[in-house]
């Protein structure tokens, strides 16, 4: 018999006719991935905005405020033989830790990106206080797992590498050629993904466009921009792959990432990456990816290196070891029994 697994998450969760719906990709990948050694139950909240991705586990619940979600938690405490995963660390997750610790239990909570760096894209300094003070008493009532070293700040933990790649994604990429700059963003439209900071990066320049998908339906978000074509979020691997292979530079331009996955699809697509300096930690041993400077005077020198040695960089981009989905799931799995 599968052992359970309960995950709590912040993420919005959308119900209709039967199924379960999420925007963010990792929170459909990990729990049917999990699902497979354990008998997961996932627990978030109820969204009335449609979402993306059908999550494709049978055991989900949602709720519409923090006190049904508590008292929800509480009930789970008495169930002996179980895993708690808490998922990145938000007030509602916050709270989530502190009544699974008064109750006897010990949360692991998996850190997905820098808290530290979002609260502050959001909020500013304060932001970033809030975080810390979130951060430092959970890091004492739970165990922790990470996508880096870096985000732990030096606390106890482990170090999983999330991917979502299979071998559909090494098959041949599409031939392209670098006439204009066809740049591909592939995530959540918000402040901390530096998406506008982009968008008036390259405003006016007609030698540049910009396709962005993952735009949620209903979304409040707009950017109206001649040479930005926006696309909702893109649930089919295959669409998806082809979205990579019709443009030829993949940009991430994001204030602060952990460990982002669409850096990995690019590189699986043999598409050369341009991130910013403040998330110059991604890089690590990867081959294709080119840091540039907030100012358009850098940026477009870095676009026209990679123009003029498209063909090299790609050859060298064949020598990356990309991790896999299966992979991942494998650490992952090690990591939450290294907790007792």
């Amino acid at each position: 018999m599968k052992k359970k697994l309960f995950i709590f998450s912040n993420e919005s969760i959308f119900f209709q006719e039967g199924k379960f719906f999420c925007d963010n990709i990792d929170l459909k990948s990990s729990p049917e991935g999990l699902n497979k050694k354990y008998e997961v139950n996932l627990f978030g909240r109820k969204s009335t905005k449609q979402r993306s991705h059908e999550i494709k586990i049978k055991k989900i619940k949602i709720f519409s405020n923090i006190f049904s979600y508590l008292s929800e938690v509480i009930k789970l405490t008495k169930i002996e033989n179980t895993k708690y995963l808490v998922i990145s660390i938000s007030p509602y997750t916050f709270l989530i830790c502190l009544f699974l610790r008064v109750f006897g239990k010990t949360p692991i909570v998996y850190l997905r990106s820098d808290g530290y760096g979002e609260y502050k894209a959001i909020l500013g300094s304060l932001g970033k206080l809030i975080y810390h003070l979130m951060f430092s008493f959970i890091s004492l009532i739970s165990n922790l797992i990470s996508c880096r070293k870096y985000i732990l700040r030096e606390k106890k933990g482990q170090v999983v590498y999330p991917s979502q790649l299979d071998s559909v994604w090494f098959k041949k990429p599409k031939i392209q050629e670098v006439d204009n700059f066809k740049l591909l963003y592939v995530g959540r439209i918000r402040v901390e993904k530096g998406i506008f900071s982009l968008a008036s990066l390259i405003k006016n320049k007609r030698d540049i466009s910009l396709t962005i998908v993952g735009a949620e339906k209903n979304t409040s978000y707009k950017i109206n921009q001649s040479n930005i074509n926006i696309q909702l979020t893109q649930s089919n691997k295959a669409r998806l792959i082809k979205y990579y292979d019709d443009h030829n530079i993949f940009i991430l331009p994001s204030f602060t990432e952990g460990h982002p996955m669409v850096l990995l699809e690019a590189l699986a697509r043999r598409r050369p990456v341009i991130i910013f300096e403040d998330i110059n930690h991604v890089i690590g041993d990867k081959k294709g990816i080119f840091v540039a400077k907030r100012n358009f005077l850098n940026f477009f020198g870095v676009l026209n290196h990679i123009k003029k040695n498209y063909k090299k960089i790609q050859k060298d981009m064949m020598k990356n070891k990309l991790p896999t989905n299966k992979e991942f799931i494998e650490e992952f799995v090690k990591a939450i029994e290294g907790y007792k």
